[in-house]
């Protein structure tokens, strides 16, 4: 049996994020896979440019990717008490492809952030956002990463060995729905 196939998508898009660093650290935690991190940096959702141009090819091919994904990490930072715009806006323009990449996909939502509660209104929001997709979320244990730039050492694993176990357990979940 071959390895199966983890898509990461970080809703930050800066270059030392601490959410694409949680991602990865979670795909290693998951064990053996196929993994590729997905690219979130796509225009703005306008239902003109859509009307105009079609959904953009970057888009159709996020959708792809998460449509082949066996399962799919998703982290997103809290943005003034919300998820970034970067994973709402990809969701937006996800839901205007005709592929439901969503639909019974396991998916496991994790959130970092600066503040002590490390973006648990932000990963709340995602998995609202969510629902109406139909992907199979798993409920826990809810991975929140306060203090995020303090979190990871320098070859980019989780020093805290709480926050280790908590998203090993995550990622042992994910596992076995896939």
């Amino acid at each position: 049996m071959s390895d199966p196939v983890l898509l990461g998508l970080s809703g930050s898009l800066r270059q030392d994020a601490t959410n694409t660093k949680l991602v990865a650290e979670a795909a290693r935690l998951f064990g053996p896979a196929q993994f590729s991190m997905g690219d979130l940096n796509l225009p703005l959702y306008d239902g003109d440019v859509e009307d105009e141009s079609g959904v953009p090819d970057a888009v159709d091919q996020l959708a792809l990717a998460i449509k082949a994904a066996d399962a799919v990490i998703i982290s997103t930072p809290e943005y003034n008490k919300g998820l970034s715009g970067v994973v709402k806006n990809a969701l937006d323009w996800i839901s205007r492809t005709k592929h439901r990449p969503w639909h019974d996909k396991p998916v496991a939502v994790m959130s970092a952030a600066a503040g002590r509660a490390g973006g648990e209104r932000g990963q709340a929001m995602l998995r609202q956002c969510l629902v109406a997709f139909q992907p199979r979320l798993i409920t826990g244990p809810e991975m929140h990463l306060g203090d995020s730039s303090n979190e990871f050492g320098e070859n980019g694993r989780l020093t805290s060995e709480r926050y280790t176990d908590t998203l090993q357990q995550l990622m042992d979940k994910l596992r076995a729905m896939t």
